[in-house]
C-alpha cells in the first residue's frame, strides 16, 4: 500500500479566497502554493486582510501581484486593530460573509484554528462557518510561541519556487526585515521539514479538517 495518495484540484479556472489577519500572513503561509496555482491555471482571487495601515496594505498589494501573476485579484483590506480581533468579532464575521456573498470559492486559504496568535485563530475559527462548500486549507505561520503542529496535506515545491517565494517576501515586505525570525533560513527550513514529511525536497504544509472524496470517475 502506498504511504500517501496524491490529490489534485481539477484543471481549469479556479476561484480562491486568501484570508489573513495581518499583511504577510498569506504569503508566509502559502506563497509557494499561490505561485504554483497561478502558473498552472486561470485564477480569480479574493484577497482579505483584517489589519494593517496603508503602508502595510501597499506591501500586501504588491506581494499579491507577484505571487499571483496574471490573476484577477480583488483586495479587501481592513484596518482593524492588530492583536484585538477577538474584540471585533462582529466586524470580522461580517467582512467574511460580505466576501462570501460576492464570490464562489473553490478553495479557501486561511490560518489554523490552533494558532497561538489570537487574530489568526479567530479568522480560522470563523472561516468554516462562512464557507461550507469550499475546500479550506489552513496554513501555518512561524512565530516565537512555537506552536507548529502536525499537518495532514502538503503542496510540493521545487527549488525555483522556494527561491522565488523567499525573494518576493524579502522584496515586498521591507517593513519586516528587522524582525529576528525573518530570514531566508527560517523560511527554507520550514519548507524543507515539510518536504521530508511528504518525501519530496520542499513543501508547504496544511491542515484540512474536512474534504469530500469523489470516486465517480473511477466508477464510470
Amino acid at each position: 500500500m502506498p504511504l500517501m495518495i496524491e490529490l489534485s484540484i481539477p484543471r481549469g479556472p479556479i476561484e480562491v479566497v486568501c484570508l489573513g489577519a495581518h499583511p504577510d500572513d498569506i504569503e508566509i503561509g502559502c506563497g509557494g502554493t499561490l505561485l504554483t496555482l497561478a502558473s498552472s491555471r486561470q485564477v480569480t482571487v479574493n484577497y482579505v486582510l483584517m489589519t494593517g495601515s496603508e503602508p502595510r496594505h501597499e506591501e500586501a498589494r504588491n506581494a499579491s501581484a507577484h505571487f499571483l501573476p496574471g490573476a484577477k485579484i480583488t483586495h479587501h483590506l481592513l484596518d482593524l486593530p492588530d492583536g484585538r480581533l477577538p474584540a471585533r468579532w462582529d466586524e470580522v464575521k461580517q467582512t467574511l460573509e460580505n466576501v462570501a456573498r460576492g464570490c464562489h470559492a473553490d478553495l479557501v486559504l486561511a490560518p489554523r484554528s490552533d494558532d497561538a496568535h489570537q487574530d489568526h485563530r479567530l479568522v480560522a475559527e470563523l472561516v468554516s462557518t462562512v464557507w461550507r462548500g469550499a475546500l479550506i486549507m489552513h496554513y501555518e505561520i512561524p512565530k516565537w510561541d512555537g506552536d507548529f503542529g502536525r499537518v495532514n496535506h502538503y503542496v510540493a515545491l521545487d527549488e525555483a519556487t522556494v527561491q522565488k517565494k523567499i525573494e518576493i517576501l524579502n522584496r515586498c515586505f521591507v517593513s519586516q526585515l528587522d524582525r529576528s525570525w525573518w530570514d531566508d533560513e527560517t523560511f527554507r527550513a520550514i519548507l524543507r521539514l515539510r518536504g521530508v514529511e511528504c518525501q519530496t525536497r520542499y513543501a508547504e504544509g496544511f491542515l484540512i479538517n474536512k474534504a469530500v472524496v469523489d470516486f465517480s470517475d473511477r466508477l464510470t
